[in-house]
């Protein structure tokens, strides 16, 4: 009873009191206690209670008094007794001190465990330093229990290194304390490092439990390593903790991440029970991958298993049909959600935020937005992304200034949304005070910041910009050369784009599908084929070659490569063909002079059921250009004035150069005419296209109204007006409008602008200007100069600078047959058959075949074409009309120009060669196949003759028709006997 009573009367030491303290105030007390209490020695408890027996005894004393003897007796006895009990409570103290010790060593050991479990789950780093501090100070020896919660502590606090040094301290580790560092690996996100931890925890021999097993498959989960993970299973089945509650939603979470749904099912349907955890798990995986009908089979059946769903498994359905698209079952989940009386918290908001929002009902997303009370920044960040991902980057950008007037602070998602609504709304000034605001904020180093800010400078073409953004990211992900990869497009930059695909493979990276689109915009742009092929290869081998994305882009290559063959291949491996793809390869033929094909694309495309876009319909008018199929283009203005395209600048401006190029300028300045807004290239295209028709004077005007209007030239226009200038004569009007482009606009002129200037001054017949101007300018090695002064020679026989010319381009151009066939004509117009023949020998050697003149016409959507010899159905019938035709030309006084048919024959000989030029049998075909009222339009691979020219306007006086014919240079209306270029071409 003593010794109780002891104990209970001693004071609380100093150390107990250190233990009660907050850290910040922790001190260090030394407390020792005797190793042996001496006899002089009296504690405050020991005084006490002799005094108390000394005193019992007087008072017995005092009321009896004793016999001397009897006296004697007692001293004695007392004395003896008291040295008993002096020693007793010596020994009683020892022992006590010891035992205290003891305790008090195992409690302190166990109370800063449990705080350094506390400091753990908090992640507070410098209160858990602090306790680790105050046990190394105190000199304790440390137990198993304490150095594991050093290890977990230091690891979930981001510590790793700490944490494995002290691990590999430990005397005895085992597998709670691997466990512990395993965990800690994980939960800062390296899983790969989690996994390689493991395998040396079963190297040293040590077993793992289900804890272990469900922190590595989280590992490999995080790694996508499904083969490993498959190991780990094995593991669990061999130690016996499949059905683990932990191991099982961790088998299941793994499947679903790497996408093998299938086995996540197996898996959870083969545990021995399905809780709310597992169901949950099961349904997030699905979710993500976008199958909302299998979300909502497995939450039915959820329900007829009595398992109680929460607004997390209401959030994982959400999830699954926000992902694909799925409003009408979103909205019976959000039905669900308030029937079951789960209150719209930030969890359940924002996915009914999310889901709104991908399915285009950002109304709605908003409302939810707002039915959130007290915003955090999670909410806030959701909303902000929902308007930009959905095009509304104005609205994201007003959300985002409303958020920090309310005092929320943005974290790094919140400005990467932010980011991306500057990028599209294109506003640079915007986006540079958005990264001024995240410097400020501190999250300039984080990825996801800094990959949306390298986009942002990369799409608005400040490459420099983007680079030094890419260059600061500390680690930079495959999102992050992506995003680099993204801005090299554009001709100043596009070098660069395989340099960095090269430099991101050595990196270790495998590219994906937005990689591969970059890198092949940037091989069109330089029009690469050789690298284009080795990422194709690249393709192939990823089996990335079936993705319409990567597809599209890999046509897009090879047409721009004009690799047609290879475009179209690429083409027709594509597993889905959509309306961009269909317009890629048409496009692709349109631009490659392969109209037939576009077109013949197009009616596929149309067989198809594929609906033709604005930019498709503007291809395909490009087409109908190119090979003059005026019906074709028709029926493409008829689709688009029904499918509301005719608005559409792109559309608008092909129809108005489609008419033109057709011989409808009527009909082209008709459409220009009804044009709500003009561009540059509609101004273009219709002054271009009244110089093609030789109509100067309105190309002239149509270009004063241009600028009168505000608009600002370019060296197209400047081609159009100097053009007109040319088919008109106008030669100072010519040299005004020349010098105005580089005075005024700062237009440098090119060689198709010198060669206009060179066509105006030498039409005129002004050679000695012509040799002086191309002197002055440097222009002695353009092939194309030489080409204009060579046709202008024939126009006037001047052999010695025809000559000259022709020489030169021999040297330059020998392939070209244009230029043997116009110096032999300049030779056979003065009658020199010598040199006519050493000319075409000269052409025979060096490989070069004349190609044979021809004339085409469509009538009733077919196209008729003819040659010299005389090769159709109904040459018979063209014939006689010809011989008609020739009588009556007779009557009104036309005469052969025999002078023009350039062959050393007789007379009767060139009148016959004369009377079977293919414009004239084109001619006759029109007129035996069309009414009376119908324009004909007729068009030919060479310039037209003089003799074909007279004989043109002579019909159309006897037949009252109008006939236009195009040829290489320019069109020809035939009205009443005249023509539109009034001799002059």
């Amino acid at each position: 009873m003593e010794c109780t009573y002891f104990a209970s009367e001693m004071r609380r030491p100093p150390c107990f009191q250190v233990l009660l303290m907050p850290i910040c105030q922790v001190q260090v007390f030394s407390v020792q206690f005797p190793s042996k209490v001496s006899n002089n020695s009296k504690p405050l408890f020991t005084s006490f209670r002799c005094k108390s027996s000394c005193s019992a005894a007087l008072d017995t004393i005092e009321s009896h008094p004793p016999s001397s003897s009897a006296v004697v007796r007692r001293k004695n006895f007392v004395s003896e007794a008291h040295d008993r009990i002096h020693r007793r409570i010596s020994d009683i103290n020892i022992n006590a001190g010891e035992e205290f010790i003891n305790i008090n060593r195992k409690g302190r050991l166990k109370r800063y465990s449990k705080l350094l479990h506390n400091c753990a789950s908090k992640g507070s780093l410098n209160e858990a330093m602090a306790i680790h501090g105050q046990q190394i100070i105190s000199g304790m020896n440390t137990d198993s229990h304490f150095c594991v919660s050093l290890v977990n502590v230091y690891a979930k606090c981001g510590q790793l290194v700490y944490a494995r040094r002290l691990h590999a301290e430990m005397p005895e580790q085992d597998v709670i304390s691997w466990t512990a560092l395993i965990q800690g690996f994980v939960g800062q996100g390296n899983g790969k490092e989690g996994i390689n931890l493991f395998r040396e925890m079963r190297k040293e021999g040590i077993v793992p439990n289900e804890f272990t097993l469900a922190t590595c498959l989280k590992a490999c989960s995080m790694c996508l390593n499904l083969n490993f993970a498959k190991q780990v299973q094995a593991e669990a089945i061999k130690v016996g903790v499949l059905s683990d509650l932990f191991v099982g939603s961790a088998l299941v979470d793994l499947y679903a991440k790497c996408g093998e749904m299938d086995l996540a099912n197996r898996t959870f349907f083969c545990m021995p029970e399905q809780n709310e955890v597992l169901w949950n798990v099961l349904l997030n995986g699905h979710a993500q991958m976008g199958d909302s009908k299998e979300v909502l089979r497995l939450f039915c059946r959820m329900l007829l298993s009595d398992v109680k769903f929460s607004k997390i498994t209401l959030s994982s359905v959400i999830k699954g049909c926000a992902n694909s698209g799925d409003l009408i079952n979103g909205q019976i989940a959000h039905c669900l959600a308030i029937k079951s009386g789960c209150e719209v918290d930030k969890l359940l908001g924002c996915s009914l935020m999310d889901m709104y929002s991908k399915c285009n009902q950002v109304g709605d997303a908003l409302k939810m937005f707002y039915m959130i009370k007290d915003h955090d920044v999670v909410s806030w960040s959701a909303m902000i992304t929902c308007l930009d991902q959905q095009g509304h980057s104005k609205e994201a950008v007003k959300l985002f200034y409303l958020m920090k007037h309310t005092g929320v602070q943005p974290n790094q998602f919140t400005f990467a949304s932010v980011v991306s609504a500057a990028s599209d709304l294109g506003d640079l000034n915007y986006g540079r005070c958005i990264h001024a605001c995240i410097c400020k904020y501190g999250f300039e180093s984080e990825v996801t910041v800094s990959n949306a800010l390298t986009m942002m400078y990369m799409k608005n073409g400040c490459v420099s910009d983007g680079v030094c953004v890419f260059e600061a990211i500390p680690e930079p992900d495959l999102v992050s050369w992506n995003a680099l990869l993204s801005g090299f497009h554009d001709y100043d930059s596009c070098e660069a784009g395989p340099r960095t695909f090269y430099q991101m493979l050595l990196e270790g990276f495998t590219p994906n599908m937005y990689t591969y689109i970059s890198v092949l915009r940037s091989c069109s742009s330089l029009l690469d084929v050789g690298f284009g092929k080795q990422v194709h290869a690249q393709v192939l081998k990823n089996n990335l070659h079936g993705n319409e994305y990567v597809g599209t882009a890999l046509v897009d290559m090879y047409a721009q490569c004009r690799c047609m063959e290879e475009a179209y291949t690429a083409f027709d491996r594509l597993i889905h063909q959509d309306v961009f793809t269909w317009t890629v390869i048409i496009t692709g033929f349109a631009q490659t002079d392969q109209a037939e094909k576009a077109l013949g694309c197009f009616n596929l495309m149309q067989q198809e059921g594929v609906k033709p876009n604005e930019f498709t319909v503007a291809c395909c008018l490009s087409g109908c250009s190119q090979i003059t199929a005026t019906e074709t283009g028709r029926g493409l203005h008829s689709m688009a004035l029904k499918s509301g395209h005719l608005h559409d600048i792109f559309v608008s401006s092909a129809l108005v150069d489609m008419y033109a190029k057709c011989g409808c300028i009527e009909d082209a300045e008709t459409i220009f005419e009804g044009l709500v807004r003009r561009d540059t290239v509609s101004w273009n295209t219709m002054i271009c296209g009244f110089s093609l028709h030789g109509q100067g004077e309105q190309a002239l005007e149509t270009f004063q109204a241009m600028i009168d209007e505000g608009n600002v030239p370019d060296e197209v226009t400047f081609l159009g007006v100097l053009s007109a200038c040319s088919h008109m004569g106008l030669t100072e009007k010519g040299k005004q409008h020349f010098n105005l482009m580089s005075s005024v606009y700062g237009i440098s002129p090119t060689d198709e602008h010198y060669a206009c200037m060179v066509d105006i001054l030498s039409r005129a017949g002004r050679f000695d200007e012509v040799e002086s101007f191309i002197e002055e300018m440097k222009l002695t090695d353009r092939a194309l100069i030489w080409e204009t002064i060579l046709g202008a020679c024939t126009k006037y026989g001047n052999i010695n600078f025809g000559e000259r010319a022709a020489v030169k381009l021999f040297e330059l151009k020998p392939e070209t047959d244009s230029n043997y066939i116009l110096l032999s004509n300049i030779f056979a117009s003065k009658g020199k058959w010598a040199d006519v023949r050493k000319v075409r020998t000269l052409m025979s050697n060096q490989g070069v075949k004349k190609e044979p003149g021809c004339s085409w016409l469509e009538i009733n959507n077919q196209l008729h074409a003819f040659l010299s010899d005389g090769l159709h159905p109904n040459i018979k019938e063209i014939h006689l009309k010809l011989e008609e035709l020739s009588q009556k030309l007779r009557f009104v006084g036309y005469t052969p120009q025999t002078e023009h048919a350039l062959h050393n024959v007789s007379e009767m000989e060139k009148k016959e060669h004369l009377n079977h030029h293919s414009e004239k049998l084109a001619l006759a075909f029109a007129l035996i196949s069309t009414s009376s009222m119908k324009k004909i339009r007729i068009f030919k691979n060479l310039r037209i003759c003089f003799d074909c020219h007279n004989f043109m306007k002579l019909v159309s006086e006897i037949t009252n028709r109008e006939i236009v014919v195009r040829d290489t240079n320019r069109f020809h209306h035939f009205k009443s006997g005249s023509c539109s270029c009034q001799d002059y071409w």
